[in-house]
């Protein structure tokens, strides 16, 4: 254990020399534990693009992807948080001269929105001199803001991703069990703590920082206990049907204040408000969005559910089911052109997740914890109604198997893996 630190201490010291990563603790730069998916990804968005943006709730691992991209080249980090390297930055065009071929990395974009409009120039002058790609990395932990400064002044010079939880692949191939990562989420300080209990209070004090620390920062004016009241209030609605006026009077808010406190949980990253698939063939459908708290960790400490056994024995426990699985299916079809929605008729025929390609209902997901489910008749009517062939029941069990309708029974691994790798959706091998 002893020489496994020192090579960590060694390879961080490593970094903080060679990358100009200046006022990090070098115990703060860890090597990563879980390897994401996704940092080979924006390494290649990164050799296609001048700027690349990356977007992801605080604490996801936003920081320790992008120093571990920075050891494959020359770069330059630095923390906008922190005071005296915000000033650093503030006039971007000075600072980028003294590092003019330097990959520049800058967290917490978002707190220096004054810097988009110059980055163009910059971007444009590295391009004459033959850097086309390759020239910023900005990291943020808000998403509609920090997406509309810099698609404003950077048109067709950057690209964007979002970093979500560890997901269900990742954790197996780093062998944590899938009710391990169920109960924690995908945090990896919550996820690789040393136990549920340690786990449990990471989460507890993430959420009192983003109420008492972060909110206010980010400019949102909200009473911290009105917003966690709000927060768990959604976590015990976990997948139902938008109530505004529901949680107005259970909050002694009006209804605007229920739409601002979700669009700030929404623009955190901390809340998926999953929108209904409406098609013009008549039916009378369901038009409020459903909510889930993203992520499943959070969702349980909202809760005070610490351990698996309490999360069997909670009302929740399939509604955290459904969110956890539905979460990862999306992350998996990141960049591959699907749109997430529900449908739900007001007869009863219903699918749980729709992903949408094109303006084109692709593929129907109902999940059921069950270890021997049955695909719902609703299922079946409301594919008819869309013209979807591909069907599927997400289940807790391994094996695939074909349950007729041209429906499979499949586990979340294997169809994130098929959506993943854009196999036949068919299964026909």
């Amino acid at each position: 254990m002893r020489g496994r630190k020192a090579r960590k201490t060694a390879k961080n010291a490593h970094i903080a020399k060679n990358y100009n990563i200046v006022n990090i603790p070098i115990y703060s730069i860890n090597t990563m534990m879980i390897e994401r998916d996704l940092q080979a990804q924006i390494g290649q968005m990164l050799a296609a693009n001048s700027a690349v943006v990356l977007i992801g709730p605080r604490q996801i691992g936003k920081t320790t992807l992008a120093l571990n991209l920075a050891e494959e080249g020359r770069a330059i980090y630095r923390d906008l948080e922190r005071p005296r390297e915000a000033e650093q930055v503030r006039d971007v065009e000075l600072f980028e001269q003294q590092y003019p071929s330097e990959l520049i990395i800058l967290d917490e974009v978002q707190r220096l929105p004054e810097i988009f409009a110059p980055l163009r120039g910059i971007i444009d002058r590295r391009r004459r001199r033959g850097q086309r790609v390759g020239q910023f990395l900005f990291l943020g932990s808000a998403s509609l803001d920090l997406l509309r400064q810099t698609s404003e002044s950077l048109a067709g010079r950057i690209a964007y991703a979002e970093l979500a939880g560890v997901n269900m692949l990742e954790a197996e191939v780093a062998s944590i069990p899938e009710r391990k990562l169920w109960l924690r989420g995908g945090f990896p300080d919550s996820l690789l703590a040393t136990s549920d209990k340690a786990s449990l209070q990471w989460r507890a004090d993430l959420i009192r920082s983003y109420l008492e620390r972060d909110v206010p920062q980010f400019g949102f004016r909200v009473p911290a206990e009105t917003l966690r009241r709000f927060w768990t209030m959604l976590a015990h609605h976990q997948g139902g049907l938008l109530n505004a006026a529901s949680l107005a009077k259970g909050l002694g808010i009006s209804g605007q204040s229920v739409a601002r406190y979700l669009d700030i949980l929404v623009d955190l990253l901390l809340v998926r408000r999953l929108m209904p698939w409406h098609s013009n063939h008549g039916k009378r459908l369901v038009k409020s969005p459903k909510i889930y708290v993203r992520d499943s960790g959070l969702l349980h400490a909202l809760l005070d559910i610490g351990t698996h056994d309490q999360l069997l024995g909670h009302p929740v426990v399939g509604f955290s089911w459904e969110g956890f699985v539905i979460e990862n299916l999306i992350t998996s079809t990141s960049g591959l052109g699907y749109q997430p929605y529900f449908y739900r008729t007001q007869a009863g025929a219903e699918i749980d997740l729709v992903l949408v390609r094109g303006g084109q209902p692709e593929v129907a997901i109902e999940i059921k914890r069950a270890s021997a489910p049955k695909a719902e008749k609703g299922l079946h009517i409301a594919c008819e109604d869309l013209g979807i062939h591909h069907k599927y029941v997400v289940y807790a069990g391994e094996e695939s198997y074909l349950q007729g309708q041209n429906t499979w029974a499949v586990s979340a691994q294997t169809l994130m893996r098929v959506l993943a790798e854009r196999r036949d959706l068919s299964f026909a091998e």
